[in-house]
């Protein structure tokens, strides 16, 4: 389900007024394949023979070699070029801030609009060369009770343009252009940042879609995993529009634990859970599911937690990260000793499930899992509380199997 556009020719501005005037252009990042020739057709900028050789062109001016001006595409005649101009928008939102961690992590604040501000996170040597973490929400209202993000309310869903400009926003920086560079830094993206992605399916979908177009940034959708903390019925959907790997936002073995740590348990509880994430369209050994467990000190670290978890996703092809907890001003928890996290690996490791510790990454900057909190909301707290809407999920770096 995308947005519904406002798809009309736009008006000389000494002839727009009211709420005409205010409307933003519609901006073409956010657009797949299809709706953009719908886009180009119906704005009247391009007859309608030449919609789809003309979307090609424009497409890969955005995805493939990241312009930011329609006047670089200097293979769409100049009048068209205009406008495109006069009636669309590529342009990227501000980047506040810019972080670097000691290890090489990057985190950007992003500006999409006033008052609506989310963070980034790149995590080199993950995956193939990299990960990036995006958000797909500005906040969250799942309040999982060890998440950082988690405390701060959901402001409204992004657009898939805002979602696709994060990858932008990340390749400008690595200088990743054009997308089919052979010596890209950017292998993976993780749809594990602010917000809960399955109750923002639709712009979600639209954004994967452009993100693996091989006209575009081309990533393929082996290397792009999308995390929930468990919304059951959106399972099946996500699987057959996104074909994204699936990532469980688990962290306890038992229903009174999981409505602690994820209150969204105490709606989807574990049995629908694990019922719904057996029947993931194309889940085998080669797509495997990923269990994000995070350790948790005296809370979930247990051996016996470690076995009630083998029995728990028995026979589900999985994988288990196991997150060392990344601290957070006011959180109530502490991180597993290492210890406990050696021995709690071990069990799983003997049972034949991949479990790696996640090292964690930019904690000097705040850019860790669990960590993302945006800017707009330290400063305007009590505001963007009256502004909810709906989700969650957590911040984590995706191990890619396919490489």
């Amino acid at each position: 389900m995308s947005v519904t556009l406002d798809l009309s020719r736009v008006a000389p501005a000494e002839k727009q007024t009211g709420a005409d005037a205010a409307k933003p252009p519609v901006n073409l990042s956010g657009l797949t394949r299809p709706q953009l020739i719908a886009a180009l057709t119906e704005s009247g900028v391009v007859e309608h023979g030449k919609a789809k050789m003309r979307a090609t062109q424009v497409f890969r001016w955005i995805h493939h070699r990241g312009v930011t001006d329609f006047a670089q595409m200097s293979d769409v005649a100049k009048e068209t070029r205009a406008r495109l101009a006069e009636t669309f928008t590529i342009a990227r939102p501000e980047v506040v801030e810019r972080q670097v961690s000691k290890d090489g992590t990057r985190k950007w604040l992003i500006r999409m609009a006033p008052g609506i501000e989310v963070e980034t996170v790149y995590i080199p040597s993950v995956g193939r060369v990299g990960a990036l973490c995006v958000s797909s929400q500005v906040g969250c209202t799942l309040n999982c009770s060890f998440c950082h993000t988690g405390t701060q309310p959901l402001v409204r869903n992004l657009t898939a343009a805002e979602i696709v400009a994060q990858v932008q926003i990340a390749k400008d920086d690595l200088a990743e252009w054009p997308s089919d560079k052979e010596d890209r830094l950017l292998s993976n993206i993780v749809f594990m940042g602010m917000g809960e992605p399955l109750y923002n399916l639709g712009q979600v979908s639209d954004a994967i879609e452009i993100i693996s177009d091989n006209e575009g940034i081309g990533i393929s959708r082996r290397r792009i995993t999308v995390s929930t903390s468990g919304v059951v019925p959106m399972l099946g959907k996500l699987g057959e529009t996104t074909q994204a790997m699936l990532a469980i936002s688990l962290h306890a073995t038992n229903d009174p634990l999981r409505d602690e740590l994820v209150p969204l348990n105490k709606k989807y509880p574990i049995a629908q859970l694990m019922d719904g994430i057996r029947a993931y369209p194309g889940l085998s050994n080669a797509r495997r599911v990923t269990f994000e467990y995070v350790m948790l000190k005296g809370v979930n670290d247990s051996p016996d937690e470690a076995r009630a978890l083998v029995k728990l996703i028995k026979g589900i092809p999985a994988k288990i990260n196991l997150i060392p907890f990344n601290p957070w001003p006011g959180s109530q928890y502490e991180c597993s000793d290492w210890g406990a996290i050696e021995t709690f690996a071990a069990i799983l490791n003997k049972a034949g499930y991949s479990s790696p510790i996640r090292t964690p990454r930019g904690r000097d900057i705040l850019a860790a899992c669990g960590q993302l909190k945006s800017e707009s909301e330290k400063v305007r707290a009590s505001a963007l509380r009256k502004l909810s809407m709906a989700a969650m999920a957590g911040m984590l770096e995706e191990e890619d199997d396919a490489a």
